[in-house]
């Protein structure tokens, strides 16, 4: 089961595709991080191989665009897992994948061909500080620890099973923070190299995209939303708008307008679709909310 916001708040789900391959319901407590080893947002097969988020440089800018293609406690496809060894994709695991090389031989190619690109290695601190904020919000959102291994090998010495730092199945089995794909068991994919993850994580700590504690709405009780055995249709409250705004976040928003703060059919049929996510059947994913949804939420105090 999953809790808390599932979409990184700017990110395009222009290449959505949960719909497509489904994945299996986690409560995330892991990222690794990967390079893509290309200049521009991957194909991925159709989404046969896809993280959950793909970071691309906007130079111009000097910022990264997120692209979501799986809810972030939902999981995607990006490494290898073998048969009769540890869960991979599966465990508790979201993958964030960022355009450019860890490979020096590959940076010094592009370079040649002048093609605008990351050597992630040696990244710009606006490319850092856009991976500590997708960072930052998983810890906040979802308790990810702001650690990990301490060795990040360059590549090619951090490729192959043998490279020295490739978790072992208890290791991979415990492990709880941020990692590279140099560092999953059961796969030999070196990325994304020499990153300077104590930088990235430093700016995540100091990151302050959001209260280090939120503070939530209480559960208002049931007759709140009610009038008399009827839903409280033409309610206003700005209680709905902080409502319906997490309903979205958590992709279960079917609004055509709005949220807004007057109660109206889709923000119950939106509600009554988050208590099935949650798992509630009949009765018990009908409106009105209970305090145990409501909980899960997490509706920020108005």
């Amino acid at each position: 089961m999953s809790t808390g916001p599932q979409r990184y708040p700017g990110a395009s789900t222009a290449y959505w595709y949960q719909n497509r391959f489904g994945g299996d319901l986690q409560e995330v407590n892991v990222v690794v991080l990967h390079t893509t080893e290309g200049t521009n947002l991957p194909s991925y097969d159709g989404g046969a191989s896809a993280p959950n988020l793909t970071l691309v440089p906007d130079f111009k800018a000097k910022r990264l665009k997120a692209y979501q293609h799986f809810d972030f406690d939902r999981s995607s496809r990006a490494l290898v897992n073998l048969r009769g060894g540890v869960e991979t994709n599966t465990l508790n695991v979201s993958q964030v994948e960022l355009v450019g090389t860890c490979d020096p031989a590959t940076n010094a190619r592009w370079k040649k061909a002048g093609y605008a690109h990351i050597y992630w290695p040696e990244a710009p601190e606006w490319a850092l500080k856009g991976v500590a904020d997708l960072l930052a919000w998983a810890n906040q959102n979802h308790g990810v620890p702001l650690t990990g291994p301490k060795t990040w090998k360059a590549y090619p010495d951090s490729y192959g099973s043998g490279n020295g730092i490739r978790m072992s199945f208890a290791q991979w089995n415990s492990f709880k923070g941020v990692c590279g794909h140099q560092h999953v068991s059961e796969n030999l994919h070196g990325d994304p190299g020499a990153l300077d993850v104590a930088r990235i994580l430093e700016l995540a700590k100091a990151s302050d995209t959001q209260p280090a504690h939120p503070t939530y709405e209480p559960f208002p009780g049931a007759s709140f939303f009610m009038k008399g055995s009827k839903p409280a249709l033409g309610k206003s409250s700005p209680v709905f708008t902080a409502m319906g705004k997490r309903l979205v976040a958590e992709g279960c928003g079917l609004y055509k307008v709005g949220p807004g703060p007057v109660l109206g059919q889709a923000d119950i049929a939106s509600y009554e679709k988050f208590q099935r996510k949650l798992g509630f059947t009949g009765s018990d994913a009908k409106w009105p909310p209970g305090p145990t949804s409501w909980a899960k939420l997490k509706v920020p105090e108005v």
